[in-house]
């Protein structure tokens, strides 16, 4: 039964088309190209660094195996970008190009672009680059029935710090967390940025949501109230949670800004309120927790005066440790939430540049 079937498959294959119907010959026969041309996509630097603000290239060039031509002219050929979610289950459209045709999407809308500089090269080029664009970008090219893909990892200069609201220690839920980052010019930390500030140094007992939904925390000196003195230093990892009843700190992340941050010269102390007046009165607003630390990781701000911020906080960053001045380490020293109406002292503002 076997031999039988075989002979007529045999008997199709090579079957001669009717010579009185000229129109259904290429439809009986079928091309078999095993040694033909075959795409391939190439991603020349896998990960590509750049900050918000600037402008970056992700690369992406596609070949045929077997030719030395970008395509084989037979069909057009699509150029389709898209970002990747954290666990790649989801793709984001980013831009699209087939011939003369192209379309962006969302928030790149304006601000991506194909480099081109050859008929082979199908980099994307990104413009005025936000803090929301972070993440892994797939280049996807298709000709005809051949596609390939290649995957590009845009990370941003920045530093991640760790936030609670004025309510205190384990506050917010996911969308709340989301919301305080935006609040204070950032967004939401995702693993691979906290797992970088880790390896910098990062040391912070709260747990906190990421932006996968995951709740971790970083250690680098183990100790009793923060998984025991004996544990490994590491990035300690709670799970994922319920996003809307689970309640936790928040990791942000913050990159640098197009503007002036400054601790403002004033004859005396201020409320709150009298802060936010001064810092209008002098051409600015009142400065975001963000700002502050990126002015301090970024630009090596160093001052050793209290100063409110918009959140109500009060903070100062110290970049050079001495006496009276966080004499153990650089960081951005948190004084507290204290009482708006009474309280007094100074203010940093921030004067964007246009």
């Amino acid at each position: 039964m076997t031999s039988l079937l075989f002979l007529v498959l045999i008997s199709v294959c090579w079957a001669e088309p009717h010579p009185g119907n000229s129109s259904l010959e290429h439809e009986g026969i079928v091309h078999i190209q095993e040694n033909g041309p075959r795409l391939l996509v190439v991603a020349e630097q896998a990960k590509i660094f750049s900050h918000r603000g600037g402008n970056v290239t992700l690369p992406c060039k596609f070949y045929h195996e077997h030719t030395s031509t970008a395509g084989s002219g037979t069909h057009k050929i699509r150029v389709k970008w898209t970002k990747l979610t954290y666990d790649y289950l989801k793709e984001v459209d980013v831009f699209v190009a087939m011939g003369h045709h192209r379309k962006s999407y969302g928030s790149y809308q304006g601000r991506v672009s194909l480099r081109e500089s050859s008929e082979n090269d199908a980099s994307l080029v990104i413009t005025n680059i936000m803090l929301e664009d972070y993440g892994r970008y797939k280049c996807e090219v298709i000709e005809g029935l051949e596609d390939d893909t290649a995957v590009v990892t845009l990370n941003l200069e920045g530093v991640v710090f760790p936030y609670s609201p004025r309510l205190g220690r384990y506050n917010l839920n996911f969308h709340e967390a989301q919301r305080a980052c935006v609040e204070q010019d950032s967004v939401m930390a995702s693993f691979d940025q906290l797992y970088d500030a880790w390896r910098s140094g990062l040391d912070w007992c709260n747990a906190g949501w990421l932006s996968d939904g995951s709740v971790q925390y970083p250690i680098t000196k183990p100790r009793e109230p923060c998984g025991g003195k004996n544990t490994v230093p590491g990035v300690r990892n709670y799970g994922f949670w319920d996003k809307d009843k689970s309640r936790y700190d928040v990791f942000c992340f913050t990159s640098n800004f197009n503007g002036r941050f400054y601790y403002l010269i004033h004859p005396t102390k201020l409320t709150y309120d009298e802060a936010v007046q001064a810092c209008l009165k002098d051409g600015s607003h009142i400065a975001k927790v963000g700002q502050i630390f990126a002015a301090w990781k970024l630009l090596g701000y160093d001052r050793c005066d209290a100063g409110w911020l918009a959140d109500g906080s009060v903070r100062y960053p110290i970049s050079r440790p001495r006496k009276r001045c966080s004499p153990s380490e650089a960081a951005v020293r948190f004084v507290g939430f204290p009482d708006k109406k009474h309280k007094l002292y100074g203010v940093y503002c921030f004067r964007a540049y246009n």
